[in-house]
This record gives structure tokens, sequence and C-alpha cells, in this order.
């Protein structure tokens, strides 16, 4: 199975080497052999070739059979062409490899109950959301775009397009995802403000004729961001598009007790996915061994299940990453009273040592 690894910048080195090193252990214990390429995306890219995305990782990305992404941008790169920014990489492999499906599950790990931002009592009732976010459409893609002056005085603008296409393949990607779990599905929109949010709400309404044992429900997305606070319980899908998806799942991660804890998929229709932990560069703390690679590894677990329909592999990873907590491992951002603060390099360690 070959593997596209793109390490990217600030702590994504960091992190993908511990991923690496649990995903060669799996190879080890059930047999399977993983050749892995690495490709160059985002500020490193930049550095080396003068553009967030060359052309030979795309063609790198496309040859293989999945593809491992670190983080992208940091402060280095803030004030150069925003058209050659390391956020430009990262949605042209999306663009470049079809991949229009985000999941991001955000699930509360028990071990993991104090870090929760919530109330106790809010907790109690369990945390276990997956947010399918639309990738390739929307406000980040949508034409007309840019910047001029305008009487005397600077303007932006941005276009916010869906097509009947693009809600349909992702309203079908979350309804599948509903049926594998508890068979409800919230479409979070602006119907009530946004045209192209009330075309949005037509056609899922549309799709949801295909699939009548899953309930689906309609939220705007200021309310869903405030009931995501207020009772993440009732909640099992999330089906959104790139703009609130974006916002949404971060909200969703960090109720949770960190983003560094979670994974995300990338998901096209025949393309590699691309799998990634949603958590950003972190630049503050790269190279300080400090960055919690446990989002990294988790994302290896949804790489083969999602990619190479390998569920006892995926399985004995989470569960080694349950062990490793139970154990009182911390990294500093999900550190709490009586816990053990361990390093990048450590945290890895344990994971392995606890899937033998």
């Amino acid at each position: 199975m070959k593997i596209c690894v793109m390490p990217g910048d600030g702590i994504g080195p960091e992190i993908m080497a511990q991923a690496i090193k649990v995903l060669e252990v799996i190879g080890e214990k059930y047999g399977h052999k993983f050749e892995t390429t690495e490709a160059l995306i985002g500020g490193a890219a930049i550095d080396a070739t003068g553009v967030p995305l060359p052309d030979a990782t795309v063609k790198a990305c496309k040859e293989s059979d999945a593809v491992l992404l670190g983080a992208v941008g940091g402060p280095k790169w803030d004030t150069i062409d925003p058209a050659v920014r390391p956020e430009k990489g990262l949605l042209g492999i999306r663009k470049a490899l079809g991949l229009f499906a985000n999941l991001r599950p955000a699930a509360l790990f028990p071990q993991l109950k104090d870090a929760c931002f919530l109330r106790p009592d809010i907790v109690a009732k369990g945390i276990d959301v997956m947010v399918v976010r639309e990738l390739t459409g929307g406000i980040y893609f949508g034409e007309p775009r840019g910047t001029k002056v305008e009487n005397g005085e600077r303007m932006g603008f941005n276009t916010m397009v869906y097509y009947e296409h693009e809600v349909k393949r992702i309203a079908k990607v979350a309804f599948e995802a509903a049926r594998k779990r508890k068979k409800r599905l919230c479409s979070v929109d602006k119907a009530n403000v946004l045209d192209v949010s009330r075309v949005w709400r037509e056609i899922v309404i549309e799709v949801s004729k295909d699939y009548p044992d899953v309930e689906l429900s309609h939220m705007y997305v200021d309310n869903a961001a405030m009931q995501l606070v207020r009772d993440p319980s009732q909640f099992d899908v999330i089906v959104t598009g790139n703009l609130f998806g974006d916002i949404l799942s971060d909200e969703a991660a960090v109720i949770t007790g960190s983003i560094g804890m979670l994974p995300s998929a990338s998901l096209g229709e025949s393309n590699p996915g691309l799998y990634e932990p949603i958590h950003g560069s972190a630049p503050d703390i790269a190279g300080q061994d400090k960055a919690n690679p446990l989002a990294t590894i988790l994302s290896i677990a949804m790489m083969l299940r999602y990619s190479f329909d390998m569920a006892a592999e995926a399985d004995c990873i989470e569960a080694a990453v349950e062990k490793t907590l139970s154990e009182g491992l911390r990294t500093g951002d999900i550190m709490d009273e009586g816990g053990k603060l361990v390093g990048c390099t450590e945290m890895g360690a344990a994971v392995i040592r606890n899937m033998q």
C-alpha cells in the first residue's frame, strides 16, 4: 500500500514521525507492507520551490493509495502574496484530489472529561458528534472574489456558491454516515438570510427521501454554534457547507478537551483519501517536543479503516491511545490534575508500547 506523507510546517514533522512509527508497528504486527513517499506542501514547499503545492506533490498523491498530512502555515509566511500562502497548498490538494467530504469525529475520551470546558452535568451526557463538512465548494472557492479600491476606499469580496450536484453528494455522504451511527442528521445552514442556504436546504430535503430510516432536522448556524456548547449530546451527525463546517468542527473539537486529540478524513469518490489532524501547525511549540501526536496517530487509524478496510488494525491503535490516556500520560494541551506531563516522543512511544 502506497502512502504519500506530507509533514508540512511547524509541529507537522514531529507529529508525523510518531504516526509513521505507529504505522510501521501495525505493519509488523499484522503482516502488512506500507510504502511511504514524502512530499512537500505549505510553507516548506514555498521555501523549497516557491509555491505551496508543487506539481510533484500532486503527482505523488495521485499515485498513492492514501495521503497523510501534518500541518501547514505559520507566521513566517504571513506577509507573502496571498496567492501563494501555505494554506493554498491544503486547499489545492483537496481540490486536485476531488476530496469534497471532510469527516471530523468529535468524541470525548472519558479519561479527558476533566479537560472538557463544559459543565460536568453536560459532560455526563456524553459527546460523540460527527461533523461532515463540504470541502471543495462554497465561499472558499466561489467566484468572483478579490480586492479593489472603490470610491477611494479598499474593499474585499468573496462569493458563496453551491451547485446542486455539490450539495447532493455531500448530503449522501452525511446520510450514509448517520446510517452507521444513531441515524440522526442535522443539516446546518443560514436559510433565513442566504439564498444559497435556501437552495442547500431544499436539496438536502430531496436527498432525505432516499434515507427514510434517518431522522433529518435543520438548524441555523448561529443556533447550532450555541447548541453545541449548551448540549452537544443532542447531535449525532451534522452536515454543512465549507465555511460553517470550518467553524463548527473546530468548536466541536475543542469542547472535547483539545483539538490536539482529533483526527479527520477527507474523502472523494475514487481518489485517495487524505488524513490529517484537525489542529494547526502550532509554530510556537515547534521543535520543542511539546506537541500532541495523538490526533495524527488517530488519523492513521482512520486511514486504515476508511481507505484500507482494516478495522482490526484501526481498533488496535484506538485502544492503545485510550490505554495510554488511562495511564495518565498527558501532553501540555490536555494536561489535568494528577496527569503525567510528557512530550511528543514519549507519548508516541507509549502508544506503541500499548499496541503490543
